[in-house]
């Protein structure tokens, strides 16, 4: 990670007349327009007005004063030029944006840890939360850093264009809306056990499953983040309110089993635990698209460190002390380890957090969808920006087919919950921890890697990063794969749109 605060990447040119001035912006926006697929390294690079006098910083950044912002609200952002647009995308403000963070992260990474515990020990538990936590931390800042050297970069399609090209485009964006479709199914799944538990199982769970997704459709039909950013708010608070109920409620139920400071697991089992732990730091996926409409990108760190300060802080206290209750009887969704009564009111109150956190999620994956079909070769189309008829109809029918896959996936796939597993070990090992690394080297060439003792070191930690990545793919396929072939083995799957009640008893 830089040790310096958010710099843009420019070329280190300075103007000395306003005759040479105005002919050095028009040069630079003709080389700005030619896109290189090749390396991606000048895409769409931004137009800047700055002082003669940039300090250059040690990494090969140029540091822009108050005069020197850039304009690339107007002139190269995503949403181009928003002054005369009907629908205004940048108009969040960074704690805006951290509740969104916090509501699409927390809401379920939570409900896993308290289980994650009793699976690891307490040790394990901790060091691996704070860990991760630590490391996630660093590739947030990394993905931050890139976006405010391209500001077309959107989603991870168009990182993955900057980086290798058309293929790198098609293969991340692929990725970004499978791995954020498979989250909005276990909304839907997670919203059905919910609806079971409040009603007792008193309707068939497939009624429950169709609930769940219409609410997060209907939900996820305003065009902007600022336009849900409120709704977070109730989202953290009522994830916060049904945690705080069940830790009350496990305190006067008492110890309800064993507790160990280590275990002895199989390592498939064991790392099956820690996948979820990296799945409740899986909201990295989101952040480019977090930031594109966020009114100063330049705040974006203070977005991330809210947001990692507050989930890890969460994920400790609740795992720590739901843990030290229930002990080896601890269950996932947390929210299942107290009395049928606290149960259900927990579930209740949780209820918002399901929705409006799949709502986010759905909302970001739409938003690539259509930002792809509507911006074509760095420009627009004005029904993006516009209350038009086309542009509402097209939002309006990508929200309804992601949740109408959701609904299906969580239905049809008997194994969901170990799928999911296998979804966040092929694609959050990468965005949440190895994609970051290759930012980071791709932002610093070689030429810079190793002119220092700490840029030697970095350099050693972001290759580290990717290396992370990639064992954490490999065996979080290798332990959902054996936990799916178990499962087959003992007949614990559910059938497809079965009626069975998944109320947690």
């Amino acid at each position: 990670m830089a040790s310096h605060s958010f710099a843009l990447y420019l070329p280190h040119t300075t103007p000395t007349s306003a005759a040479d001035n105005g002919k050095h912006r028009s040069m630079t926006t003709q080389m700005n327009q030619q896109h290189t697929a090749q390396d991606g390294a000048r895409t769409m690079t931004p137009t800047a007005t700055y002082r003669s006098s940039s300090p250059t910083l040690d990494d090969g950044r140029a540091e822009l004063g108050e005069k020197g912002k850039l304009d690339t609200a107007k002139s190269f952002d995503v949403y181009g030029d928003e002054e005369k647009a009907d629908i205004k995308y940048r108009t969040m403000q960074w704690w805006k944006a951290a509740a969104l963070m916090l509501a699409e992260t927390v809401s379920l990474g939570i409900l896993s840890i308290p289980s994650v515990f009793a699976s690891l020990g307490m040790v394990a538990g901790i060091f691996l939360v704070i860990g991760l936590g630590t490391i996630a931390t660093i590739t947030g800042y990394a993905i931050g850093s890139f976006k405010l050297r391209y500001p077309h970069v959107h989603n991870m399609a168009d990182a993955g264009e900057i980086l290798a090209g058309p293929v790198g485009r098609e293969v991340l964006g692929a990725a970004q809306v499978i791995f954020m479709v498979f989250l909005c199914a276990s909304h839907v799944l997670t919203g059905t056990i919910a609806f079971d538990t409040i009603t007792s199982g008193a309707s068939c769970s497939v009624v429950w499953a169709v609930l769940s997704a219409v609410i997060c459709f209907v939900m996820t039909l305003p065009r902007t983040l600022n336009g849900i950013a409120y709704l977070s708010v109730a989202s953290f608070i009522s994830i916060i309110s049904a945690i705080m109920i069940t830790m009350i409620g496990v305190g006067v139920i008492g110890k309800q089993g064993s507790i160990a400071v280590t275990s002895n697991l199989p390592f498939s089992k064991g790392f099956l635990a820690v996948t979820d732990i990296i799945f409740a730091y899986a909201g990295h996926v989101a952040f480019f698209t977090f930031i594109a409409e966020m009114k100063e990108p330049r705040d974006f760190p203070k977005t991330l460190y809210t947001l990692q300060i507050c989930d890890t802080t969460l994920y400790l206290i609740v795992g720590v002390v739901v843990y030290a209750y229930t002990g080896s009887a601890a269950v996932s969704p947390a929210l299942g380890n107290t009395g049928t009564t606290l149960r259900k009111i927990a579930y209740g109150i949780a209820l918002p957090t399901i929705m409006i956190a799949g709502v986010i999620n759905g909302h970001v994956c739409a938003k690539l969808v259509f930002v792809r079909i509507f911006r074509r070769g760095g420009k627009h189309s004005r029904h993006m920006t516009s209350h038009t008829v086309t542009g509402w109809a097209v939002w309006s029918g990508i929200c309804c087919v992601i949740w109408l896959l959701a609904f299906l996936i969580a239905e049809v796939i008997p194994f969901f919950n170990d799928l999911l597993g296998v979804i966040s070990s092929l694609f959050a090992s990468w965005f949440t921890y190895g994609i970051s690394g290759l930012f980071w080297l791709h932002l610093h060439p070689a030429s810079q890697r190793w002119t220092s003792p700490w840029m030697r070191l970095k350099t050693v930690f972001w290759f580290g990063i990717i290396m992370m990545g990639a064992f954490i793919m490999i065996a979080g396929l290798y332990a959902s794969v054996v936990s799916i072939v178990d499962g087959y083995k003992d007949g614990t799957f559910p059938a497809p749109f079965s009626c069975v009640n998944r109320a947690l008893t």
